[in-house]
C-alpha cells in the first residue's frame, strides 16, 4: 500500500541528535563522553533535503530545518531544545507542513528525565509532557499530557543523553555494535525503543569532505576523532514479521564526534530519506564541574 505524505509521522529526534542522533543506572562520574572530553555546549542548525523516495511513499520533495541547542554537564544535568520544521510535498499539489518541538533535562547520573513534545501536522496538534524517575530497579513515569498517567518501565532503559555517551564509550572500546533499550518521552510519551547502533572506525583528520560544514573546518573540531554512526530505533512493543524480521521505525546516520556534536545527518523513515547538512555550528560556554 503506497503510503500518502498526510498519514507520514515524524519521530522526535532528540533521541539521537546529541542529537539525537538515543539501560543501566549511571554513575554520576560515568556521564561525560569519555574522561577529559565532556559534552560540547552547543547550538547547531541542519538543513534538510530529500535525499531518497522508495516505492511505498508519494514523496517527490521535502524541506526544512533542525535546530538543535545542547548545553550543562555531569552535576547540573544537561538541557535540550530541538526544534524540526519540515515540509514534504506529493508532488500533486498536496503538502504535508510538520513542526515538532522538544525540550528536556537530563541529570548527569542519568536518573531523572524531564520531556515536554510538541507536533504539529498540518492542522493537527499533539502534547506530550512529563518526567521519567529512576526508582531501584525500575523507571517510573509520570505524564501530565496526553493524558495523566503513572507506569513503570524496565531498569535497563536509558534517557537520550546517555544513550550518546553510551555511543562514544562503545566507539572509543572499538566496538561495532551497541544494542540499547531507549526511552525519550515520543509519540504518546509510553512507548519504548529498542535500538541497535551500528559503528564504524574512526575517520582520519585528514581524509577529503566531499561537503564540508562548519564543524570541519573549525579547528578545535579538526583534532577530534569521529565516528560514522547508524542507529535503528525498533518499537519494543510492536510483533515481528512472519519471517521472524523486524522493520525498523526509523533510522538514523550521522558522523558524531567524541564531544557529542553530530555532523552529515540521515533520517531513514523506510519510505523516503532525509539528509541533513550542518550550516551554522556556535560553541556555548559552560561551567565545568567542581
Amino acid at each position: 500500500m503506497r503510503r500518502t505524505v498526510s498519514t507520514i509521522r515524524f519521530p522526535a529526534f532528540s533521541a539521537a541528535l546529541g542529537a539525537a542522533l538515543l539501560l543501566m543506572p549511571a554513575a554520576v562520574e560515568a556521564a561525560t563522553p569519555a574522561a577529559g572530553m565532556p559534552f560540547l555546549a552547543h547550538q547547531a542548525l541542519y538543513d534538510l533535503k530529500l535525499s531518497k523516495s522508495r516505492g511505498n511513499a508519494d514523496v517527490q520533495a521535502a524541506s526544512g530545518r533542525i535546530l538543535y541547542d545542547f548545553s550543562g554537564s555531569a552535576c547540573e544535568g544537561y538541557s535540550s531544545d530541538f526544534r524540526q520544521v519540515s515540509e514534504l510535498s506529493s508532488g500533486e499539489g498536496r503538502t504535508t507542513l510538520n513542526d515538532l518541538r522538544s525540550t528536556s533535562w537530563e541529570a548527569g547520573d542519568g536518573k531523572s528525565y524531564r520531556f515536554k513534545i510538541d507536533t504539529r501536522m498540518n492542522d493537527d496538534a499533539t502534547s506530550v509532557d512529563g518526567i521519567a524517575e529512576r526508582e531501584g530497579g525500575h523507571v517510573t513515569v509520570k505524564l501530565k499530557q496526553p493524558v495523566a498517567k503513572t507506569f513503570k518501565l524496565d531498569g535497563d532503559i536509558v534517557f537520550p543523553t546517555e544513550q550518546i555517551r553510551r555511543i562514544i564509550a562503545a566507539a572509543k572500546e572499538g566496538k561495532s555494535l551497541l544494542e540499547l533499550n531507549v526511552y525519550d518521552g515520543s509519540d504518546t510519551g509510553e512507548k519504548v525503543y529498542s535500538t541497535l547502533t551500528v559503528i564504524g572506525q574512526p575517520i582520519p583528520a585528514d581524509r577529503k569532505i566531499a561537503a564540508p560544514d562548519p564543524s570541519t573546518s573549525d579547528d578545535k573540531m579538526k583534532t577530534m576523532t569521529r565516528w560514522p554512526v547508524t542507529v535503528s530505533y525498533y518499537d519494543k512493543a510492536a510483533k515481528p514479521t512472519d519471517g521472524g524480521e523486524q522493520t525498523p521505525s526509523y533510522a538514523m546516520s550521522f558522523e558524531l564526534y567524541e564531544n557529542g556534536v553530530s555532523r552529515a545527518l540521515k533520517l531513514d523513515y523506510n519510505d523516503f530519506v532525509i539528509a541533513g547538512a550542518m550550516s551554522k555550528l556556535m560553541m556555548k560556554d559552560s561551567k565545568p564541574c567542581k
